[in-house]
């Protein structure tokens, strides 16, 4: 793919590897800077209280292309949390965008031409935790930011999957038959 699109979109869900709170779910939207998905980007330069925004970075000095932006889901309360957040998951979510340029997922010739936005989840409960298990919590946010990219550019799942699925995939927090969460 040498030109670049309007808009992809993608999520993933990978668990953590115990019940350690180390969930990550991201939700992205890719697209032009000069896009929908570049003026959102841009917007989102700029704080509001408890919703801290960052771009991801792989180290000091090292913003990551194509540029990434970090929203928080989750109202952020404290300086741990965005410890973790600009931690961590900032790691993941920078790691996970390069390796998908190195993979060939997103063409380097769009480095510069895109760019991303990345709603990502970090339980509150975290923080209550004995032990935060930081590798852990690397681990699922580049797993699931690798799976969410990759399913935004391949435009996964297909209209066709969904179909066919319709009646035979359930929401793990909504059961329509029992109303309950199997989580």
């Amino acid at each position: 793919m040498s030109d670049t699109f309007v808009m992809k979109t993608g999520e993933a869900t990978v668990l953590a590897s115990h019940d350690q709170c180390t969930d990550a779910m991201p939700e992205i939207s890719i697209g032009d800077i000069g896009g929908p998905v570049g003026h959102a980007f841009a917007n989102l330069m700029g704080q509001t209280e408890g919703h801290s925004r960052m771009f991801a970075i792989r180290a000091t000095n090292q913003q990551v292309k194509p540029a990434t932006m970090m929203v928080s889901k989750c109202t952020i309360k404290s300086v741990d949390y965005v410890n973790l957040l600009g931690g961590p998951i900032q790691s993941a979510i920078a790691d996970a965008v390069l390796d998908s340029v190195i993979d060939g997922v997103i063409d380097p010739s769009l480095a510069n031409k895109i760019c991303i936005v990345s709603m990502v989840w970090l339980e509150p409960k975290i923080l209550k935790q004995d032990f935060i298990d930081r590798k852990d919590l690397y681990r699922t946010n580049y797993e699931a930011m690798k799976l969410a990219v990759s399913r935004a550019m391949n435009d996964e799942p297909s209209i066709e999957e969904l179909i066919a699925n319709r009646h035979k995939i359930h929401h793990e927090m909504y059961h329509p038959e029992t109303g309950e969460s199997i989580w």
